[in-house]
């Protein structure tokens, strides 16, 4: 296994879908991450805790609603955060502007909604820079080969 790691949080066990996409990407590619469920509102110093103590490269917050995971996680951390919006209510929108409309020196990259798999993806992209390996298993995975 490649030794980089992924952080994958999601806000709620409702996000577990969207959650065993994101993994299920990061295994076929050998990245290291570890999963958990923690919510900003509900495990707030649990979640600030982990994050601050996680020796993960990036993160990958999963939430919807209002989706306050990626900024608070964005706001204690300076390594990348990427956002995946969950379509709970208002089909994801409200998810989606809620990760998009960071403010100014706090970004959150944002995927589409329920969109794990690109999340997942982007992360390996991320990490790829300084991987050949693992870039090269991107490549094959774009062109449709093996990984």
């Amino acid at each position: 296994m490649i030794e980089m790691e992924v952080a994958v949080i999601a806000g709620s066990k409702s996000d577990q879908k969207v959650l065993d996409e994101v993994c299920e990407i990061l295994k076929d590619f050998q990245v290291k991450y570890d999963a958990k469920i923690l919510s900003a509102h509900r495990n707030r110093k649990e979640l600030e805790d982990y994050i601050m103590n996680s020796k993960a490269d990036l993160f990958i917050a999963i939430a919807g609603l209002s989706a306050h995971l990626p900024g608070f996680i964005a706001s204690i951390t300076t390594k990348p955060v990427i956002g995946v919006p969950v379509s709970a209510k208002l089909g994801g929108l409200d998810a989606l502007l809620s990760i998009v409309q960071m403010p100014s020196k706090v970004p959150v990259a944002c995927v589409g909604i329920d969109n794990g798999k690109n999340a997942a993806l982007l992360a390996i992209e991320i990490l790829s820079i300084k991987n050949p390996e693992l870039k090269e298993r991107l490549s094959n995975y774009r062109s449709g080969s093996n990984l």
